[in-house]
Order: structure tokens, then C-alpha cells, then sequence
């Protein structure tokens, strides 16, 4: 199969996904994560923003096709930048430790992928706070207590953001997302 798309569809993703063997609840997540994104871009974008829905729809389905891998966020860059596939292996890359977002007038596809990762737990949608206590619960668990103060700053973070969104679009981050995924 040759794929010579800027960006791959999502039945490519899919494709892609299922040849490297990533676990279906991983690709739950991934389509969890993709549907978050693109709800939240195609809002902004319904506000004048120019955001590239299938680079989202891409980077977001491949984000962790290497989850179950160490440091699998570069595994997975990697495997996607081999593949041809630039802009979505730049966003994978980073989507574990980009702390810094764009300012709310600059969003950009990144901080659509790494919203839409930050908001869903496995394959549903549970808002930052739920999130962020499972991502304290889990590195405590692994003995990192250390990271709480970080985690707990990039959830206040993110907080603001996600306010800062919900103005822009007029509607809150909650009711976004029980509306259907647009299609890309």
C-alpha cells in the first residue's frame, strides 16, 4: 500500500495502527484523543482560526501507535517520520512534554493534539481535572512524587487555556464535546 497524501486519511491512520500492532484499547484512546481535537479545532476554526483539521485528525490518531514502547513518543515520531509523514511526527514527538502552549490568539494544530490528549483518559472524555489527578495518581504510584508540583502546574495551565477557549468559542469544553465529531 503506497500513501502519497500530505497527510494520511483517517482509514490510513487506522491502517497504520493496526499494522503495528497497537493495542486496540490504545487505538480507543487515539480516536478518543482525535475526536477532542477536532471538536475544538472546528470550533475555533467557526471563529476565525485556520487551523489544518487533517493534520490534526492524523497526528492525532498516530500520537501513541507506540504507546505500549518506551520513551514511545519518540518511537513513535520516528516510525511516522520514516513513513513520510513530517508535520505529524513533529507533534508526536512532543505531545508527552510540551508544556508551553501557543497564546489562545496562535493556537496551532500541537495544541489541539496535546488538548485533546490532556482532557481524555483511555477512550473517553473526563475534562483536565479528572485527568491531570489520574496522570498525580499514576507517576505517585511509580514513585515520582517529585512531578506532582509540575503536573499540577501544567493543570492550572491548561485550566486557564481551556477558559480562554470556551470564550473565544461560546460555549463550555463540556457541551463541546457531547456534540458529534466533525468529519474531516
Amino acid at each position: 500500500m503506497e500513501f502519497r497524501t500530505k497527510h494520511p486519511t483517517k482509514e490510513e491512520c487506522m491502517y497504520f495502527l493496526r499494522v503495528y500492532n497497537t493495542p486496540p484499547h490504545v487505538i480507543r484512546h487515539c480516536i478518543a484523543v482525535t475526536d477532542a481535537a477536532l471538536k475544538i479545532a472546528r470550533a475555533l476554526n467557526e471563529h476565525g482560526y485556520n487551523l489544518d483539521m487533517e493534520l490534526i485528525q492524523a497526528a492525532g490518531l498516530l500520537h501513541d501507535i507506540s504507546r505500549v514502547k518506551d520513551k514511545h513518543w519518540e518511537v513513535g515520531a520516528r516510525l511516522v517520520r520514516n513513513w513520510g509523514y513530517i508535520e505529524e511526527a513533529d507533534i508526536i514527538k512532543v505531545h508527552m512534554t510540551y508544556s508551553r502552549y501557543s497564546p489562545v490568539e496562535r493556537l496551532n494544530e500541537t495544541d489541539m493534539v496535546v488538548i485533546g490528549d490532556r482532557i481524555v483518559k483511555e477512550d473517553k472524555y473526563v475534562g483536565v481535572d479528572a485527568r491531570m489527578q489520574y496522570i498525580i495518581e499514576k507517576a505517585k504510584a511509580q514513585g515520582h512524587d517529585d512531578a506532582v508540583i509540575a503536573i499540577l502546574k501544567k493543570r492550572d495551565d491548561m485550566k486557564q487555556l481551556m477558559n480562554q477557549i470556551e470564550e473565544i468559542i461560546g460555549i463550555s469544553i463540556d457541551d463541546l464535546m457531547k456534540q458529534e465529531t466533525p468529519e474531516v
